[in-house]
C-alpha cells in the first residue's frame, strides 16, 4: 500500500500519524525506503519500513462510513468471553497487533465488560485504556469531533452492548425453560384423552 507525504495513516499499538517524509537510508550496506511517521498523540516520530508496510499493519484511517459500523460493533450485543487469564491476554493482544480498529474495539467490550464483573490485571487494565484511546483518537480525528464528544458516544455504545447481552441472556434463559416444560405439558394434555380411550370399551360392554 503506497502512502504520500501528508496522508495520515494507523501505525498499531501507536494511534494516528501522519508521513511527513519518505527518504532511502542505507544500513549495513542495503538501501531500503521509510516513511517518517509523526505520532500524534505523542510527538514522537517513528521510522517504518516501506517494504515493511503490510507487515507491521500501517492502514490508512477509517472513513465516516466505516465510523458509523463500528459504532454499530460497539453496540451489536455480542462480546467475547474468555473465562481463562492467559488464553485471554493472548487473544487480545494478538488483536491489538493488527492495528484493525474493529478488533480494538472486540478488545473494548470484552474486557469493559470483564471490568464490571471483576478487577483487571494491571496489564489488562493497561490495555482496556489503550484501546479506548486509540479508538477515540482515530474517531475523533476522522470525524472533527473533541474527544470527550467522541468517549461520550463510545460510552453509549458500550452500554448499550451490555444491555442488549443482558437482554438476549434473559431469552436464552427463558426459551430453555419454554422448552425444557414443553414435553410435561405434552403429557399432561394426552393423560386425560387416553384416559377416556381406555373407559370407551368398558361402556361399550355395559351396553351389549
Amino acid at each position: 500500500m503506497g502512502f504520500k507525504i501528508g496522508d495520515k495513516v494507523i501505525y498499531p499499538n501507536h494511534g494516528l500519524g501522519v508521513v511527513e517524509k519518505v527518504e532511502e537510508k542505507t544500513i549495513l550496506g542495503t538501501t531500503c525506503g521509510f516513511f517518517h511517521l509523526r505520532i500524534l498523540s505523542n510527538e514522537t516520530t517513528v521510522l517504518v519500513p516501506v517494504a515493511n508496510v503490510d507487515n507491521v499493519g500501517l492502514r490508512r484511517a477509517i472513513t465516516d462510513e466505516e465510523v458509523e459500523r463500528l459504532f454499530q460493533l460497539l453496540g451489536d450485543g455480542k462480546i467475547d468471553n474468555h473465562q481463562n487469564w492467559k488464553g485471554r491476554f493472548k487473544d487480545n493482544s494478538d488483536k491489538m497487533r493488527t492495528g484493525s480498529i474493529y478488533d480494538m474495539a472486540d478488545v473494548l467490550k470484552s474486557l469493559t465488560f470483564l471490568a464490571k464483573s471483576k478487577s483487571l490485571s494491571f496489564r489488562e487494565k493497561r490495555m482496556l485504556d489503550r484501546a479506548k484511546a486509540l479508538i477515540i483518537s482515530e474517531i475523533s480525528e476522522v470525524m472533527q469531533t473533541t474527544a470527550a464528544a467522541i468517549e461520550d458516544r463510545v460510552n453509549q455504545a458500550l452500554e448499550k452492548c451490555f444491555m442488549t447481552k443482558a437482554r438476549n441472556a434473559q431469552r436464552a434463559v427463558a426459551r430453555a425453560a419454554n422448552a425444557k416444560a414443553a414435553p410435561a405439558k405434552a403429557v399432561a394434555r394426552t393423560a386425560p384423552a387416553a384416559a377416556a380411550a381406555v373407559t370407551v370399551p368398558r361402556r361399550q360392554a355395559r351396553a351389549s
